[in-house]
């Protein structure tokens, strides 16, 4: 069973990418830890803390397309390296001006800015970069590993975060998640593959579109797309108000809001290594959209229970039905895609992906004055359930796959 698990480990290139991607991780979840405390503790604003937290994000957003199109003109591993060194400057120039005692709240939302900036150029890049380095009939099992090494560093980080704070200070923290860069850019560095790409001179605004046209030519790859949005707009506001779930289902604080975010986390690495574990499936879209389903049932059951150790096993079923369906779609979508579009298709894929999550805390935030934030999230599992089984029975394209 550990062997079919960590099958893709096979490949040397594959291995050199994980390890520098897990240390890379713990590094970036440290310094969340300490960047939310930093902000918080010199501005005392809750907005700011908004702010920083949207600054980091919507570049992502708005230039995840761009970014695919680099991602098919030039070496996706340059491309990648420069965006890992300019994230590790911006991580020991904070710890620079904490340790000199001059940062200032500006300094967080601008350095926030441009990672977030260099992320929308390195993400569709890294994604591209995944089915080089595997067999195609590997990749499934390649990505969920990928799934559990973003989850793990989800669980260690903030653990490792919290004590880097507490015992060494803020600086720290930041000079150590710099440190961790250096681990993927040696990683980068010694990979033994080269994505050449085909020469283009066409502007940039026809490549994208010659991307979204790939996409809808491919039947079944613009209900994927349209998944992705949909599974992370109506599945994350769960995770994203559970301190709501905390303070007021359960009357409880902190220790109850970790206790639930580590479940959560513990069941999304779960849900990674039985995807990881089976390997190649066939009907992948079949599972995927049965997954959709649990992940919305297991959600209304969360919304709805006000029993915490019940609440623990539905949020532990969440988020490894989460993850599962993450998997699968980003497998279908990558198995779909030819190598020299592969950039800009999954520009589009990071696009949904990511847009969904702020929409749908924004949604759900906007709906709270009318409905509790439970009944909210109920229906969104309900919403979920009403997606999956609409296209498992009549929009069975997604299903075919």
């Amino acid at each position: 069973m550990l062997g079919r698990v960590f099958k893709a480990f096979q490949y040397r290139n594959f291995r050199l990418m994980w390890a520098g991607a897990c240390t890379s991780s713990v590094g970036t979840w440290m310094q969340k830890v300490a960047q939310s405390w930093l902000v918080l503790q010199i501005s005392g604003s809750p907005f700011l803390l908004g702010l920083d937290a949207f600054l980091g994000e919507i570049p992502i957003f708005l230039f995840s397309l761009a970014g695919g199109v680099i991602a098919d003109r030039m070496d996706r591993r340059w491309l990648l390296l420069g965006s890992q060194a300019v994230q590790m400057t911006c991580a020991f120039l904070l710890a620079g001006l904490i340790a000199f005692d001059v940062v200032r709240v500006w300094h967080i939302l601008t350095l926030s800015f441009i990672v977030g900036l260099v992320q929308a150029f390195g993400g569709p890049a890294y994604q591209a970069l995944i089915p080089s380095l595997v067999e195609p009939e590997d990749l499934s099992n390649a990505i969920a590993l990928n799934s559990i090494q973003f989850n793990l560093a989800r669980i260690i980080g903030p653990v490792l975060g919290g004590l880097a704070l507490t015992g060494l200070g803020a600086a720290w923290c930041f000079a150590l998640n710099g440190l961790s860069f250096i681990a993927v850019i040696v990683s980068l560095a010694l990979l033994e593959i080269r994505f050449v790409p085909q020469w283009s001179n066409a502007p940039f605004v026809a490549s994208i579109q010659e991307g979204i046209a790939f996409i809808r030519r491919q039947g079944a790859m613009e209900s994927l797309i349209a998944l992705a949005f949909l599974m992370t707009m109506l599945g994350i506001p769960m995770i994203t108000f559970l301190p709501v779930f905390a303070k007021d289902v359960f009357r409880g604080g902190p220790n109850t809001f970790t206790l639930l975010l580590s479940v959560s986390g513990a069941g999304s690495v779960a849900g990674a290594l039985i995807v990881a574990g089976l390997g190649n499936l066939a009907h992948k879209g079949r599972i995927m959209l049965i997954m959709l389903m649990v992940l919305g049932a297991a959600t209304s059951g969360f919304a709805l229970s006000r029993s915490l150790a019940a609440s623990c096993l539905l949020v532990f079923l969440c988020g490894a039905a989460l993850i599962s369906v993450f998997s699968l779609v980003s497998s279908l979508v990558q198995l779909i895609t030819t190598h020299e579009m592969r950039g800009r298709v999954m520009s589009v894929y990071n696009v949904a992906f990511r847009g969904g999550m702020p929409f749908g805390s924004l949604i759900t935030g906007w709906l709270t004055p009318v409905l509790a934030v439970p009944s909210v999230v109920a229906v969104n599992g309900v919403a979920l359930i009403l997606i999956g089984g609409y296209f498992l029975i009549f929009q069975r394209r997604v299903a075919a796959l």
